[in-house]
């Protein structure tokens, strides 16, 4: 037994010896690395509010290599203007960074030279690849599981690289690796600083369908202010689209110039001031009103010398850039518009600068992915333009038109919203919406319908008379006090009857209902509405920052909650009628745990006057025969529910639950999760008369380039049908 004991012991000091002294040759699973990342995960969130506030100059230097390329290429948003015969592009920027915890940054650029006027932004996250914080759970601003997070193991599995360094110095190189495919997941390896077990190095690879890249991340060294701070973040990244194949890579270099440890008795003396004013940690994500351009002065900010190749693509541009070219773009201009330029409207993105007085931002027109198809709309094309612009005083006005057309009714439809903040301080505004809505039937028929026996009742046999509806709401806003908004509202709507859908109802259905004249039914062909209304909302405790003079709202733990009134005033306008609406609304997120997400919504409304001709046209129940993403209305749309189930009661009461996570029913299907971003179970319940109730639940998967979700409903307790719901939302995440 002794012997045995001391053979055991044996065993045991020459495997820490070899452990301890020699390098593995090859990369091999073992309990080594489990606990040592065990360590470093338990470390991780503790080094990761070592630093309450840092400054910094950051430099950014990006070069982009046109490989192959096709037409399609113009149809990127995030794709710079290309220039005939130049395959390589360089740019480079300094800026001043400053960071609060715990995710706050204010980056303001003080120069920038190229040969083009802005970085490359991809897949839409180029700031936060240079915003990283190595010790958080998640990944640009939650958006991808860390290896680092509490439970990495979970989702991870880690091995033993190699060991470096003497025995007082030692580090390890410890690789992760995700245990499905999944682009929520990364694979890569990080250095682990033994005894304090802090980073010293990470490197790891995003992917999407489209885009891979590889993040290199060196951090300051041991006892050093910028010990756990990123000092280099190196990025290169491979683009394939449908033939066009282009490289990028980046490096940011950060020169630290103050760094405030973490002090909790100054946080909490802040605390009691205003726990939720963030106006000291948070200023503006990006300033680019003002920087310089000469490469004198940015020869000076360089830390890094440039590359032979990179002093020869600026060699190969100026050389591009001479004075005939110039000559013979002025007198292009001079010769008025071309074909060219039309043709660069309708199929490349533009963002044009108006001086001081703002900025119009537009994708093309021509541009297939603003396509969505659902069981119940059909296939839905929009799109959108936005002008905003910064006026003295931190006043703010913002015009958005919206167009598009639904081919399954030959609809086209169209609004623009308007808003102009006069009073920021208290977002205090105007907004102005006008455009074209759904096509309504009055309430006449309402008591028409309310007679009729559930059991008998079908209201898609039913040619009911249609109106178009052309509407204009004007509301006036005002933050009483934080979180509590009060707005005053004006409608006014002008509805005319649909002749061209009762024509057809009279050829194909013969008399019915809706198919007599209107005369015969005692109907106008015209009806105005002219209604003044009130909305409360509330959200407790929600945090906000003072940008200047502006007011920002940034999240809350609470829900939201909001009830609003309307009442239709007879005689004001003619053909007008009297009504009242009232509706409630409750509708909160829940964030279970990192990229696990709940939303639930709940909703009533009623009309509660009843004595002239109106329109049933609820405010927080209605339907868009235009296309909705991935976020729009989330939790509260029926994807099945025909659109004259809107209008065919006077009251509803409604409920939506909505959850969200990286991996649900495709955990095992490993081939399917590498191409999914986010999976969603859907869940809502309606009650109106003649559905008691009606429920739909659904399943929807989230990709880098469309959204797809399939749907069942059910109505009075049956199984009614089956549906789908496709949008594109490439470069939209």
């Amino acid at each position: 037994m002794k012997r045995l004991l001391l053979w055991l012991l044996f065993v045991a000091f020459f495997s820490q010896a070899t452990f301890s002294q020699a390098a593995p040759r090859r990369a091999v699973w073992d309990g080594g690395a489990d606990s040592i990342m065990e360590r470093v995960r338990f470390f991780a969130p503790f080094y990761d509010g070592l630093v309450d506030d840092y400054r910094a100059k950051l430099y950014i230097k990006g070069e982009v290599d046109i490989h192959r390329k096709n037409f399609l290429l113009r149809f990127l948003p995030t794709m710079f203007r290309l220039r005939k015969g130049e395959r390589q592009y360089l740019i480079e920027n300094c800026s001043d960074l400053h960071y609060t915890a715990p995710d706050l940054y204010d980056q303001k650029i003080s120069a920038s030279v190229g040969t083009v006027n802005k970085l490359w932004n991809v897949d839409g996250l180029l700031p936060e690849y240079f915003q990283l914080r190595v010790y958080a759970p998640t990944l640009f601003d939650n958006k991808m599981i860390s290896p680092l997070s509490a439970d990495g193991a979970k989702y991870y599995r880690y091995l033993m690289d190699s060991i470096m360094g003497p025995e007082h110095d030692r580090a390890y190189r410890i690789r992760f690796m995700p245990r499905q495919r999944s682009y929520q997941l990364v694979g890569g390896y990080v250095v682990v600083s033994d005894r304090v077990w802090s980073l010293r190095e990470m490197r790891f690879t995003v992917r999407s369908e489209y885009y891979n890249c590889h993040v290199l991340v060196k951090m300051g060294d041991v006892g050093q202010q910028d010990e756990f701070l990123p000092q280099q973040i190196k990025l290169d990244g491979a683009f394939n689209f449908f033939g066009n194949r282009i490289s990028n890579s980046y490096l940011a270099a950060f020169n630290y110039l103050e760094v405030t440890p973490h002090d909790p008795g100054r946080q909490q003396t802040t605390s009691r001031e205003n726990p939720y004013d963030l106006t000291a940690n948070y200023t503006l994500r990006t300033d680019t009103n003002a920087f310089r351009r000469d490469t004198s002065y940015m020869a000076s900010m360089r830390p890094l010398p440039l590359t032979p190749s990179e002093e020869e693509i600026y060699r190969r541009h100026y050389l591009r850039v001479d004075t005939m070219e110039q000559r013979r773009l002025q007198q292009h201009k001079k010769q008025g518009v071309s074909w060219r330029q039309v043709g660069d409207v309708l199929v490349e993105s533009n963002t044009v600068q108006f001086s001081k007085q703002g900025s119009l931002r537009f994708s093309p027109l021509l541009n297939p992915f603003m396509l969505s198809y659902s069981a119940s709309k059909g296939v839905s094309y929009s799109h959108k333009l936005r002008y905003q612009s910064l006026l003295p005083h931190d006043r703010f006005l913002y015009i958005s038109p919206f167009f598009g057309y639904n081919f399954k009714q030959r609809e086209f439809y169209w609004r623009v919203n308007g808003q102009f903040d006069y009073f920021p301080a208290k977002r205090m505004g105007i907004k102005v919406e006008v455009g074209n809505g759904n096509r309504i039937y009055s309430s006449r028929l309402l008591d028409e319908l309310k007679d009729i026996p559930d059991k008998e009742f079908d209201i898609s046999a039913l040619q009911l008379h249609y109106y178009r509806d052309l509407y204009g709401k004007l509301r006036h806003t005002w933050e009483v006090v934080n979180g509590l908004t009060l707005e005053a509202t004006l409608a006014v709507h002008r509805r005319t009857e649909d002749h061209k859908a009762r024509m057809q109802a009279i050829q194909d259905a013969g008399i019915a209902i809706g198919s007599l004249p209107v005369e015969m039914l005692g109907l106008n062909d015209i009806y105005n509405s002219f209604a003044p209304g009130v909305r409360v909302e509330w959200t407790p405790g929600l945090y906000y920052y003072m940008n200047g003079r502006r007011k920002v709202n940034l999240y809350s733990r609470y829900p939201t909650m909001a009830v609003e009134w309307e009442r239709g005033v007879k005689g004001v306008v003619p053909h007008s009628g009297e009504y009242e609406r009232v509706e409630v609304d409750f509708q909160h997120h829940v964030e279970l745990r990192p990229l696990h997400d709940l939303y639930f919504r709940l909703g009533w409304g009623a009309f509660t006057k009843q004595q002239s001709i109106f329109f049933v046209d609820f405010s927080n129940f209605k339907r868009s025969n235009l296309p909705t993403g991935w976020n729009d209305d989330i939790g509260g749309v029926f994807q099945l529910l025909e659109g004259y189930w809107y209008n065919s009661s006077r009251q509803y009461l409604r409920g939506n639950l909505t959850y969200e996570a990286p991996f649900l029913l495709l955990r095992s299907m490993h081939r399917l999760t590498q191409h999914v971003l986010n999976e969603r179970l859907y869940f809502g319940v309606l009650t109106v008369p003649h559905l008691k109730p009606y429920v739909e639940v659904g399943y929807g998967i989230g990709t880098h380039i469309f959204d797809f979700g399939v749907f069942a409903s059910f109505a009075n307790w049956k199984y009614q049908r089956c549906g789908v719901k496709f949008t594109f939302e490439l470069f939209n995440r």
